[in-house]
């Protein structure tokens, strides 16, 4: 349920042999991942991918919770359209809703929750750093993936407009309520409440969340003491499409996971 009383679709993808596990131990509990859709308008569904691929993250012992939160196509134009100009807001609920009703489950290690995703999933990650992770303590762990960090200089530095412009109402010295949203939304105004771990990923050619969005990120932790690593890839773009690369990033994923939430 989300905090306006809708319903939530998610998808929960288990650990191979999960049932026959539990039987034989019933007081067994396992780490979950709580996966943040990019876009930020684009279903979670039955798609393939080599990087963000729900079973190999399952097969490495994690349960993942992936969350068609507000702003996913498919349920509805009203529900596609609730995330534009609302980018820190109920979207940011939904997932938060879903994951401490999730948690719940007498299966769950509450201690061992992660968050992580890329793109619009990546600013999901730097905003539940500041506000969704300070009052109550859900994360062990976070990744952020080529995440949009400052609205400010990612407006200036992207070569893809459009999205900006549509989502969060043009350049922000339009007019105060512009920038005012600008300002309620954008995760470096809360650094200050940063603790949990931090990984940050990307690429040298990415043009669309451009890389300083993940320097500013992981200079932000680094000045706030908290514990972070950044994976920087020189060759590559919003996607990490090398199958050399692709390699890498499931190391450095997977440990970084395994550190806290194993």
């Amino acid at each position: 349920k989300a905090t306006d009383g809708k319903d939530i679709h998610s998808w929960v993808i288990y650990p191979p042999g999960f049932e026959e596990a539990r039987k034989a131990n019933p007081g067994r509990k396992w780490p979950v991942l709580l996966y943040c859709q990019g876009g930020p308008q684009g279903q979670i569904g039955q798609w393939f991918s080599f990087r963000w691929n729900f079973h190999l993250m399952a097969a490495q012992g994690y349960i993942v919770l992936a969350v068609n939160r507000r702003g996913l196509p498919g349920f509805g134009r009203e529900w596609n359209d609730q995330i534009s100009g609302d980018w820190g807001g109920q979207a940011m609920q939904d997932l938060l809703s879903a994951n401490d009703q999730f948690v719940e489950e007498p299966f769950v290690a509450k201690d061992k929750v992660a968050a992580i995703g890329a793109s619009f999933g990546g600013y999901t990650v730097y905003w539940m750093m500041g506000n969704g992770n300070q009052d109550k303590q859900r994360f062990c762990s976070m990744i952020a993936h080529c995440g949009v960090f400052n609205l400010e200089s990612m407006y200036l530095a992207t070569e893809e407009l459009f999205f900006v412009n549509w989502d969060l109402g043009g350049p922000f010295w339009r007019d105060e309520k512009v920038q005012a949203d600008y300002d309620r939304f954008s995760p470096h105004k809360f650094i200050g409440n940063w603790k949990t771990p931090l990984l940050v990923i990307h690429g040298q050619k990415d043009f669309r969340v451009p890389l300083g969005e993940g320097l500013q990120a992981f200079t932000a932790a680094q000045l706030q003491g908290v514990e972070s690593r950044f994976l920087y890839y020189p060759d590559e773009g919003h996607w990490v499409l090398g199958p050399q690369n692709g390699v890498l990033w499931h190391r450095v994923f997977f440990d970084w996971l395994d550190r806290y939430c194993k």
